[in-house]
């Protein structure tokens, strides 16, 4: 199963294992179990702490699944992995591994203390595919939940092995975790994020701690490359810097593959947003996470008076200058039945949920670049692929066309306007008018894949700032905005060409434009 190579470094990694674990496992004589089976003798030769035995729990249905937990007489761990971990799921299993022998874990001593003091019993299922990369965070989160906490457990479900529970729980988009049952979330979670809905009393702690927080000179809205940019440039400085960000990362972490990252030939987006942070870290900069920022209150021209970012806990953040940097998000198609299906059938990101349409039809919109490559990867894995594109022509590089047009099961339509999606209590279709003819058309199929560009995040800016027509922060050279002391760099401004090199360029412009700004004006903080 596993080559010599990752036996390697498997071994080094679990050379920090310090007390005995088991690995209980329920397998039958499939080949998925015996694949299985594999993979946990390879594993088990690893260390000689950790011991393989099989289950004896009748309640567990999912075969093959194993758990991981400490040795302890008649009890399984209280994690599980409902299917193979590979893939980006393998970092899933040794940090489990890991984590269960008292490894400790990369957060804060107060989260652990906030995951410790949960009361009550949550037992968590989480639908992943093993090509997703936003899957991992939540299923390392979780995991470490069930480690920390003996009323937690948690089990990670690989729903193109177990079809029969997608099916019937009409899941069509991964992460999709379930609490006692429930339906808990969809999407990209934090640890954070899971923690404040299970803990309903942490937003008013958390706002009373930040609004206590002493005045910044430079305050960031936003971490995606621009944020982290800007945040080295000004702690660089010297000067007290902070970032406030509803998703360190932002969008790149829904970014796969990013190959024209200068002088980097090839990396994923979840790598990049992983060394952004650590490089953030290597200064002083306050980081405050999972925070969304709903006003802005800008501060005195000459400085006297200080701007405020307020945040949707509650908390007032106080700043001498502010650098917005909120990218953009996914553009949709604001038609019947888009937001009904979301996550029934209308999906966004084609390397996450791909996997849960194998072998069906689906749809994407959109002909430039990022609708093609999604049409590409998803030929690979479902049973047709139609491409709907508003305008006469596609708009992707020419390279990717070619290669659409090569693959077989591939339709494209042109001058195509999606009108409708349909469906009872998943997608069915969608209705599309040929802006040729004027005439409207039907296609049946199992899944829609939006791919038509970004919307700029500024909604909290209406009113405050000069925007364009397109919601976009008007700036000038230097990066600097309608107000004097605010300054706005990366995809939520009027910077042609969305790109992350481009906006890690005008985030450190606008780290620079802002301490310009500090020393001419005389007003301490």
């Amino acid at each position: 199963m596993l080559d010599a190579n990752i036996k390697a470094q498997l071994k080094s990694y679990l050379e920090r294992v310090t007390q005995p674990i088991e690995i209980v496992a329920s397998l039958d004589e499939g080949a998925k179990s015996r694949e299985m089976r594999e993979l946990l003798n390879d594993v088990v030769e690893q260390s000689a702490l950790i011991t393989l035995s099989a289950s004896t729990d009748q309640a567990n249905t999912r075969t093959p699944s194993f758990s991981v937990g400490p040795k302890a007489a008649g009890k399984e761990g209280r994690v599980r992995f409902a299917g193979l971990p590979m893939g980006h799921e393998f970092t899933s299993l040794i940090l489990a591994l890991l984590q269960s022998a008292g490894y400790p874990p990369k957060v804060d001593a107060d989260v652990i203390e906030q995951i410790q003091s949960l009361e009550g019993e949550y037992n968590f299922e989480t639908y992943i595919s093993l090509s997703c990369h936003n899957c991992p965070d939540v299923v390392q989160a979780l995991n470490l939940m069930a480690i920390l906490n003996p009323n937690i457990r948690h089990t990670m479900i690989d729903g193109a092995l177990f079809q029969d529970e997608v099916e019937q729980r009409q899941i069509m988009a991964v992460p999709t975790v379930y609490l006692n049952g429930q339906e808990f979330g969809q999407g990209r979670m934090e640890l954070g994020e899971m923690l404040a809905k299970l803990d309903t009393g942490a937003a008013a702690r958390d706002a009373k701690k930040l609004s206590a927080k002493e005045a910044y000179d430079v305050l960031i809205v936003g971490g995606g490359p621009a944020g982290a940019a800007a945040a080295i440039y000004a702690a660089r400085k010297g000067i007290r810097t902070g970032i406030v960000a509803e998703r360190f990362g932002g969008q790149v972490m829904d970014t796969l593959a990013i190959e024209n990252f200068i002088s980097v030939k090839a990396t994923e987006g979840p790598k990049l947003v992983m060394a952004l942070e650590e490089h953030v870290k290597e200064y002083e900069v306050d980081v405050m996470n999972l925070q969304r920022v709903v006003k802005l209150v800008p501060g005195s021209e000459d400085g006297s008076q200080l701007a405020e970012v307020h945040l949707e806990n509650g908390a007032a953040l106080k700043t001498r200058t502010v650098i917005i940097a909120t990218g953009a998000r996914w553009r949709e198609m604001n038609v019947p039945g888009e937001q009904e299906f979301r996550g029934k059938g209308v999906a966004y990101c084609p390397h996450c949920d791909g996997p849960l349409f194998k072998g069906k039809r689906v749809a994407v919109i959109g002909g430039g670049n990022s609708g093609v490559e999604a049409a590409i990867d998803l030929a690979g894995i479902v049973g047709h692929v139609t491409l709907l594109e508003f305008d006469h022509d596609l708009r992707a590089d020419a390279v990717l066309q070619r290669k659409l047009y090569s693959l077989p099961n591939v339709s494209v339509l042109k001058s195509a306007q999606t009108t409708e999606v349909t469906g009872t209590e998943k997608v069915n279709g969608l209705v599309y008018k040929d802006r040729t003819s004027g005439e409207a058309h039907r296609l049946e199929l199992e899944g829609i894949f939006v791919q038509i560009g970004l919307l700029p995040n500024t909604d909290f800016l209406k009113g405050t700032l000069d925007l364009s027509r397109f919601g976009e922060v008007i700036i000038d050279p230097r990066t600097q905005t309608s107000v004097a002391g605010v300054f706005a760099a990366g995809d939520c401004t009027t910077v042609p060409y969305k790109q992350i090199v481009i906006a890690m360029g005008e985030g450190s412009k606008a780290a620079l434009s802002a301490f310009d700004h500090l020393i001419r004006t005389s007003a301490p903080a």
